[in-house]
């Protein structure tokens, strides 16, 4: 038996809803009925990494991070490929410029979608403390 099973289904058309346990999911290439595959990949990395970068903070003694927010953008390439990722992820906590570089690389290691990706495409990512 599988971990993770899905079902994808598209009626018409370039829009296609995928069925994740009790959840439905529509995602559209043409952007009308849902994200494209692309901004959908996106933002998926990032509400993985915000919950990697919470125990990051968590392990390193910062238990109350407070808000967080991911500000993801990225480039694709002619073929409409992604190319690159970044993250600028703001924190409420005061948290100094070092302690915010150890979070971002223990999250790094902890984020399971950072970890499906190829190595280029990963983003960069810059932190932001005391940002709210």
């Amino acid at each position: 038996m599988s971990d993770i099973e899905t079902s994808t289904v598209s009626e018409e058309g370039f829009a296609s809803t995928s069925q994740v346990g009790d959840f439905e999911l529509t995602i559209d290439a043409t952007d009308e009925k849902g994200p494209n595959p692309n901004a959908a990949l996106v933002a998926t990395y990032a509400s993985c990494y915000l919950p990697a970068f919470r125990v990051g903070g968590q392990q390193r003694g910062h238990d109350d991070l407070g808000t967080i927010q991911i500000d993801a953008d990225a480039d694709l390439d002619d073929d409409d490929d992604l190319e690159a990722i970044r993250f600028d992820v703001y924190v409420e906590a005061d948290v100094d410029d070092g302690e915010l570089a150890e979070i971002v690389e223990r999250a790094k290691d902890i984020c399971h979608v950072q970890s499906a990706l190829r190595e280029g495409l990963r983003a960069e990512i810059t932190a932001h403390g005391d940002a709210f």
